[in-house]
């Protein structure tokens, strides 16, 4: 018994109880669903309830955030899991592809990367699925057209938005702050990167631990927001020359590249919150020439030493770091929760042809939200 996973399935209450239900309903009875999502305890949870549904579950994991303890638990329950911990692109891309040679019928993504290799090699029987984030449907969006079969992105439901992503993302970043680095956020400068529903709650847990807060927003319209909000929406330049801890959350590439690195003032901290590790050009700022000398300073932490004697802090090698580096707990049971009553629900609508089929990167049914949000506020 894995007692830390069997804490969060016994505290994961909407779950738990869609679990009893699927056993007696099965709504998934012959089909095989393929997943590729962060396997953590959480995630387990959410699999054995598709399972107790019915379902063949066919899963990998992302990038850097795989558990081997949840991969060997789920292994123990009877899921196929295909992988294990890895960084390795080329390895994860052999995963996924992994998953989708088992023909699912049904596809539970995390960034569209499911998604995106089916269309390279369509398949029969495929009848939708749901997508996770907002990079995902960003990525998705150019490819709406070409498919047939419904597709709905959880992150697009206002519970997603203000529950895991406003609250809980924002709140397991600044605790995965504090256990990486084990310093103090009061009179801290933070530069934030992205003013979207997870970026708004990054910005607000770090001013609510006493921190100077600066966001940097592409959207005039949400940096509107956000200095009407109570933050600091100055230049670019300022901010980061000023900053002690500098965080991207914004779904885009590059958002912080070596060129940045005349800015950056001696010891800040650089960490990526987003679900890409591709935020903060990692690659591009180890190769540059004024990084001197790159040395593993504290489990999770990278210093960079620059050839004027700067010395620089990458978390977690880029990747989103509330599901990287040491004891990663990622957001919080009762978010995630949430967000999972989300998944199965859709699922089990689409399963059941309750979805149209021209519903291709829609937010969750009206209906759903108004579900689980009734379930939830009825376990409290």
């Amino acid at each position: 018994m894995n007692s830390r996973i069997e804490w969060v399935i016994e505290s994961s209450r909407l779950v738990a109880g869609i679990t009893s239900e699927f056993a007696r309903t099965r709504p998934f009875d012959g089909l095989t669903i393929g997943t590729g999502i962060h396997l953590e305890p959480k995630t387990a949870g959410l699999l054995l309830a598709l399972a107790a549904g019915g379902a063949r579950v066919v899963a990998t994991g992302n990038l850097n955030s795989t558990q081997q303890e949840t991969v060997d638990y789920l292994l123990a329950h009877g899921i196929q899991v295909i992988g294990g911990p890895t960084s390795d692109p080329e390895v994860h891309d052999a995963n996924l592809r992994a998953v989708l040679a088992a023909e699912p019928e049904l596809l539970l993504d995390n960034g569209g990367d499911l998604f995106a290799r089916y269309l390279e090699n369509p398949y029969p029987g495929f009848i939708g699925g749901t997508e996770e984030t907002t990079s995902g449907r960003t990525r998705l969006t150019p490819l709406r057209d070409r498919f047939t079969a419904p597709i709905l992105v959880i992150n697009d439901s206002p519970i997603k938005q203000f529950a895991e992503n406003r609250h809980a993302v924002g709140q397991s970043v600044l605790e995965s702050y504090l256990r990486l680095t084990n310093r103090s956020t009061q009179g801290k400068r933070v530069a934030v990167f992205g003013y979207g529903s997870c970026g708004e709650g990054v910005a607000a847990n770090f001013r609510n631990s006493y921190a100077q807060v600066s966001v940097l927003e592409a959207d005039p319209v949400k940096r509107l927001e956000a200095c009407l909000d109570g933050f600091d929406v100055s230049d670019r330049a300022s901010a980061l020359s000023t900053a002690d801890v500098i965080i991207t959350v914004t779904g885009a590439v590059d958002v912080v590249t070596a060129a940045d690195l005349p800015l950056f003032k001696s010891g800040a901290i650089l960490m990526n919150a987003g679900h890409f590790p591709l935020e903060i050009d990692v690659p591009g700022i180890l190769s540059h020439p004024d990084v001197t000398s790159v040395d593993q300073s504290s489990p999770g932490i990278e210093t960079l030493t620059l050839a004027d004697g700067r010395r620089v802090h990458l978390a977690a090698r880029g990747h989103m770091v509330n599901l990287a580096g040491p004891a990663p707990l990622g957001n919080s049971i009762e978010s995630m929760d949430l967000g999972f009553a989300l998944q199965t629900r859709c699922l089990e609508a689409i399963a059941r042809d309750a979805v149209a089929p021209n519903s291709t990167l829609v937010p969750v049914p009206r209906d759903i939200d108004e579900r689980v949000a009734s379930d939830f506020l009825a376990t409290r």
